[in-house]
């Protein structure tokens, strides 16, 4: 018995160890190889270098006339701020009506009910490129442009059943005695939404709307199909570079984008350990 417990317990940390492995080694060969002064065969290591950082930054650089850098910096900026411009709007919008479709579904029995909720998980599970062709014929048929107003229509449809699905998490492990007690000392509706529910429903409102905002910044397919001819968000620009070949710029901004993500999603921690 002593000896199968600990053969389950080894296979358990070993797949376990695995598992991490296959998910992050490949990120930090990419911060290293980030770092590599190699401008043509990436896998060769000749040496240390922050050039592709400050060429993706826009600086001026020395490596080697036969590096292969960005052809515009100001695309890349454009792109950038098209992406946080998109993922701002999104974010607030798909939060704002995620919150409110999860504590309706939460609070009212209504006809299809069920129904309603089945609905919101459709586009989550729905292929990308299957939405992104939809969206197309969608917007095409109706004469809407193709531009940022269509990718933030467009993101939001998927959007906010994230943000749903963790509004109601949380919405499942409240205490609903809390209200009826607020209600008992006289507390109109909107003081017990205000003074009671809000704040615990708070975590995951934030919780949501961080994990809109990333989804947004790193998505693809679906913006690549409504995004039009004038508009370049960043994973559109690194899509774009990768079709011409992999140059080492691609591991500096793809660093760029995981410290981001990680600087959101530390921050949404905290936020989460400074509400409890």
């Amino acid at each position: 018995m002593k000896i199968a417990r600990f053969l389950f317990r080894g296979s358990l940390f070993a797949y376990t160890g695995l598992f991490f492995a296959f998910i992050y080694i490949p990120l930090v060969l990419i911060a290293v190889y980030s770092f590599n002064s190699n401008p043509v065969n990436m896998m060769t290591w000749t040496g240390f270098t922050t050039e592709w950082y400050a060429q993706v930054l826009g600086f001026k650089t020395t490596i080697s006339e036969n590096a292969l850098y960005i052809e515009s910096t100001d695309q890349l900026v454009q792109a950038v701020w098209n992406s946080l411009i998109i993922a701002g709007s999104t974010t607030v919008i798909a939060t704002v009506l995620g919150t409110a479709v999860a504590i309706a579904l939460y609070r009212f029995a209504f006809f299809g009910k069920r129904f309603y909720r089945t609905v919101m998980f459709m586009p989550m599970l729905m292929p990308d490129i299957v939405l992104g062709i939809a969206l197309l014929i969608f917007f095409v048929n109706s004469g809407i442009k193709l531009g940022l107003t269509t990718i933030i229509i467009g993101q939001c449809t998927f959007l906010i059943s994230y943000v749903f699905i963790v509004v109601s998490a949380r919405l499942a492990g409240m205490d609903r005695t809390l209200e009826n007690a607020s209600a008992d000392l006289g507390a109109n509706e909107w003081v017990t939404f205000r003074k009671v529910v809000f704040p615990q429903l708070l975590p995951g409102i934030v919780g949501g709307a961080l994990l809109a905002f990333i989804i947004s910044m790193d998505d693809l397919v679906i913006t690549y199909f409504i995004a039009g001819v004038d508009v370049t968000t960043l994973p559109m620009f690194i899509f774009a570079m990768l079709r011409r070949g992999i140059k080492p710029e691609i591991n500096a901004i793809a660093v760029m984008m995981l410290s981001f993500s990680f600087v959101v999603a530390s921050l949404g921690l905290y936020l989460r350990s400074r509400q409890k």
